[in-house]
């Protein structure tokens, strides 16, 4: 990892990093600061084989200290929400022997990391954005943690989400990630005079790779912000004047609606594009952004196993195709049926990737890993298609299918339709339980500020759309739906949340 950085990261006083507050951190001291840390890790007994969970403030520490523990270490970067069970559970999971973390920071992190024995280390920020001082904690013991036998090579740990089971532990390479942050740079036509407004947290790969390694690769400015905030998110791009910004669907519906009263920052913006990825993007969403800050909208497909990006649609004046999400950007993509056949084109099957940014396995889970590849070839759980050009739609996740007295009906199917409604802002189809069916349709619907819809309403429309077998059973209209930590929208969990599972058993 550290070669790759030395190899493409240019050293110049060009600025790497920029904060609100924080004064600039060239590429110079990007690189300086690097070869410090690699003296000071050693000096702290942080190995290269080590895992080095960080739980940090979004910004540009946790930026520049990611780096430095991918290159000399392991690096596992974990949500500052996390409960202490949950902290106990990731830190266990990763054999975690250091925990990084900012003793200002509001977390359960330390306490969990005492209770397991795992060395404590503080970070201090100082006034550049990305330089810091690490110290060990006095209060903290010395690491019993017995070394975990990962990946040779293995620069980053994260977990899957695990909504249904108990979360995979993925291991990424730096060959994976440095190729991942390759490639999507290729995509985006990176380059020097670009500048890049990171909203997404750095605990997940979209910000790690899309955003932050992509940057520095290409040797592009990275604005820091402690995480999104749509009430900020304006002032930010008038002052830092960003040329793109990446982010998943709920925060650009988010941005938005906030696009009225911002109408001059608007005309005034700099951005040369808008990236969404992480989950599907509604088509009058899209279209809404794309009219309301005149830049292409660049819908992107990637999941944790493959180091983030699989596909995306390309760059004007290449042609995007609105409802799916672009072409192949790096691994090799094609549709597969159960049997472990590929597929023609337009046949709906399962998404399989593998090349270079693909996982060879799961660490320390060979049940999932033999679950996970067939011919091999990785099954990403995802069902789409692939049409004559090569562009890839994703219809819905395998494990979200609804089975309705035994037709398989696919939720984002539903969303689709009833988010072309003018009145609704955000939908979520899901199943909640059926003594009649085994599963029914609960539908999740947000709607557009000072709008009043009724249920016949929807109904009415979607009856044009879908086949009454279709048809949520179920409407609730909320002020917001629950959404993960990194935004996006949930669906698996929401009947439990919305307490369905109790009325309808």
């Amino acid at each position: 990892m550290y070669n790759n950085i030395k190899k493409n990261v240019e050293s110049s006083d060009r600025i790497a990093f920029e904060s609100p507050n924080r004064e600039p951190l060239s590429y110079s001291e990007l690189h300086k600061s690097l070869d410090q840390i690699k003296i000071e890790f050693l000096n702290l007994s942080i190995n290269p084989e080590d895992t080095v969970a960080i739980v940090l403030p979004n910004g540009p520490d946790l930026g520049l200290l990611f780096i430095a523990c991918s290159c000399f270490a392991i690096s596992a970067p974990l949500n500052p929400n996390y409960s202490k069970n949950e902290f106990i559970f990731y830190l266990s999971d990763l054999k975690a022997k250091f925990l990084i973390v900012d003793p200002k920071l509001k977390t359960e992190a330390s306490k969990a990391a005492t209770e397991l024995g795992i060395t404590i280390i503080h970070l201090s920020p100082e006034k550049k954005a990305g330089k810091f001082n690490l110290k060990i904690d006095k209060k903290s013991s010395h690491s019993t943690i017995v070394k975990q036998n990962f990946m040779n090579n293995t620069s980053l740990l994260l977990h899957t989400s695990g909504t249904t089971s108990k979360p995979k532990l993925v291991q990424l390479t730096s060959d994976n990630l440095i190729n991942s942050a390759l490639n999507i740079g290729r995509t985006l036509d990176l380059n020097e005079k670009d500048c890049c407004l990171n909203i997404m947290p750095l605990f997940h790969i979209h910000g790690l790779v899309a955003v932050l390694l992509s940057c520095i690769l290409f040797n592009v400015k990275l604005v820091f912000t402690t995480g999104f905030n749509a009430l900020v998110f304006f002032k930010l791009l008038h002052q830092f004047k960003p040329t793109w910004y990446s982010g998943v669907p709920t925060m650009h519906q988010a941005i938005l609606q906030r696009a009225k009263n911002n109408k001059k920052i608007i005309e005034n913006n700099s951005l040369r594009f808008i990236r969404s990825s992480s989950a599907a993007m509604p088509k009058p969403v899209l279209l809404e952004m794309e009219k309301t800050f005149n830049c292409p909208v660049i819908e992107a497909y990637g999941m944790t196993e493959a180091s983030h990006q699989i596909a995306s649609n390309p760059l004007p004046p290449r042609v995007r195709k609105n409802g799916t999400v672009g072409i192949g950007t790096g691994p090799l993509v094609e549709i597969m049926d159960k049997e472990g056949n590929i597929l023609e084109k337009n046949k709906v099957g399962e998404i399989v990737i593998k090349g270079e940014t693909v996982i060879k396995q799961y660490a320390n889970n060979e049940k999932a890993t033999l679950s996970s590849f067939k011919n091999g070839w990785f099954k990403t759980g995802d069902l789409g298609s692939i049409d004559a050009d090569g562009y890839i739609k994703v219809t819905g996740r395998i494990k979200e299918i609804i089975n309705k007295g035994g037709e398989k009906i696919s939720p984002k199917e539903i969303d689709d339709v009833l988010q072309e409604m003018s009145e609704i802002e955000q939908v979520v189809c899901f199943p909640f339980s059926s003594d009649r069916y085994g599963e029914e349709i609960g539908c999740a619907i947000v709607l557009k500020e000072n709008i009043n819809i009724s249920e016949k309403e929807i109904t009415e429309y979607a009856s044009k759309h879908i086949a009454k077998f279709k048809m949520p059973s179920k409407f609730i209209f909320l002020d917001e739906i629950p959404k993960g930590p990194t935004g996006k929208l949930q669906r698996i969990g929401l009947s439990k949340i919305l307490g369905l599972e109790n009325e309808y058993k």
